[in-house]
């Protein structure tokens, strides 16, 4: 039996809010408008025109700017919107190019600098990464995604959440992820704390080019070591585990969770790996900067209808168009990035958890107090274990600390969720070197 110190009070779990689904008004014939309009654009490579006002990757821009101006209009003047920018040259920028983003900011009510993102990318590419002047439609990569960002700033802008959702359309991520380390930036000026990142980049197809379909997962990508680790922090984590409890996996477990709660929607096959094999996307300027983020992706990928030249070969038709899109499956994924916004923007932020319990027969566990939390629940899993516990160890604790009478640390992972007055629960932050939702602050003389 787990005892627990006399600090440690119990409160009542109060019930989760009883609204309407968020998700609800996702609509499938506007996913597909938005991205015939992108498509519309001819090409939208970062190295096209950005003063032409029907073509190249400056129209697209000013038009997701545009797009969000007027879902703010729909909820009166809810959006901040800005375009940050700045001048790029090096791998595949030849030229001094201007690289710039669209982006909307819905202030949170009562802790505006906790923020959470979902973002994609709004630039395009054909077979040869150089070529700018040809049609590059990008309907799936990144148009999915851009059109999904879109969707979820019209359905939560209609809500008022006490943290911060910024959406943001990236440019130059084909080039070398240009805009994504741009937005990580901006994101850091600003003195952000950023909670979570959903990146969502090829969203919007079920089928392969094998033939082989799955319309009922989506791939949810998460870093192992976290990447801002300093050399003190990465020999602590090699002593006492850690290599497992980034908080861009616990996101992923998080949300993993969420899937299973949702009755009709699309399951997570959560990926223990930065990206797919040989390729990378835009969470990875923000996995930099210390900042919890992760890839949302379709189950199967297509290479005939992605990164390719409009062409018919050997009986083949290629290129990244809309026909070949699923537009049911498209609207589910953007359906569960609206859940999980909708969740992350009511939650705490995750407490930064420790754990003690060297030559003892119990441990202690402690963490920080987050603003907005009403109660705390102690999670464990065996150190082999993939996965926490469905049963927590404590849960509704209000004091930051607690000792688990007879449990012997050596064999377990130690993880501490926040809760709101809702009743939503953050993700687990681990009890482990780095777990904690925040970038690594550098001590002198450390190397990243």
């Amino acid at each position: 039996m787990r005892k627990l110190l006399p600090l440690v009070a119990l409160i009542a779990t109060p019930l989760a809010a009883q609204d309407a689904d968020p998700a609800g008004s996702v609509s499938q014939e506007r996913l597909r408008a938005d991205i015939d309009t992108l498509v519309g654009f001819g090409t939208r490579h970062t190295l096209s025109e950005q003063d032409n006002p029907t073509r190249g990757i400056g129209a697209a821009v000013n038009w997701g700017l545009a797009e969000f101006g007027r879902i703010s209009q729909g909820c009166d003047g809810c959006l901040e919107i800005v375009a940050p920018e700045r001048i790029e040259e090096g791998r595949r920028l030849p030229r001094p190019t201007r690289i710039r983003n669209a982006v909307a900011i819905q202030r949170g009510t009562e802790r505006p600098n906790e923020v959470v993102i979902v973002q994609a990318h709004i630039d395009s590419r054909v077979t040869d990464a150089m070529d700018w002047e040809s049609d590059a439609p990008g309907a799936n990569d990144d148009g999915s995604g851009t059109v999904l960002v879109l969707e979820a700033a019209r359905a939560l802008s209609q809500r008022q959440y006490p943290v911060t959702i910024v959406y943001a359309l990236l440019s130059g991520e084909e080039q070398g992820l240009y805009g994504g380390r741009l937005m990580a930036d901006y994101a850091a000026e600003q003195g952000w704390q950023v909670k979570a990142v959903l990146n969502n980049d090829v969203v919007g197809n079920s089928c392969g080019s094998d033939g082989f379909c799955d319309p009922d997962h989506v791939r949810v990508f998460s870093e192992g070591p976290r990447a801002d680790l300093t050399d003190p922090i990465r020999a602590a984590q090699r002593r006492e585990g850690g290599e497992n409890d980034s908080p861009s996996r616990n996101l992923s477990r998080w949300l993993d969770n969420l899937a299973d709660e949702t009755e009709g929607g699309l399951d997570v096959r959560q990926i223990w790996r930065v990206d797919r094999m040989g390729r990378g996307g835009d969470q990875i300027p923000f996995m930099e900067k210390g900042f919890p983020a992760i890839r949302i992706a379709v189950a199967v990928e297509d290479y005939e209808h992605q990164h390719q030249d409009l062409r018919v070969e050997d009986g083949v038709t290629y290129g990244d168009t809309a026909d070949e899109m699923d537009f049911a499956y498209l609207a589910k994924v953007t359906q569960f990035n609206i859940r999980a916004l909708d969740k992350l923007a009511r939650t705490p932020a995750p407490p930064a958890a420790a754990a003690e319990a060297a030559v003892q027969t119990y441990t202690d566990v402690a963490w920080s107090e987050v603003p907005g939390a009403i109660g705390y629940t102690v999670w464990h899993r065996r150190t082999d274990e993939p996965y926490w516990r469905e049963e927590p160890v404590i849960e509704n604790v209000v004091a930051t600390n607690a000792r688990l009478e007879g449990v012997r640390g050596d064999d377990w992972i130690f993880g501490v969720s926040a809760t709101g007055a809702d009743g939503v629960r953050s993700p687990v932050s681990s009890a482990v070197p780095a777990g904690q939702f925040a970038p690594i602050p550098a001590e002198e003389g450390d190397t990243k």
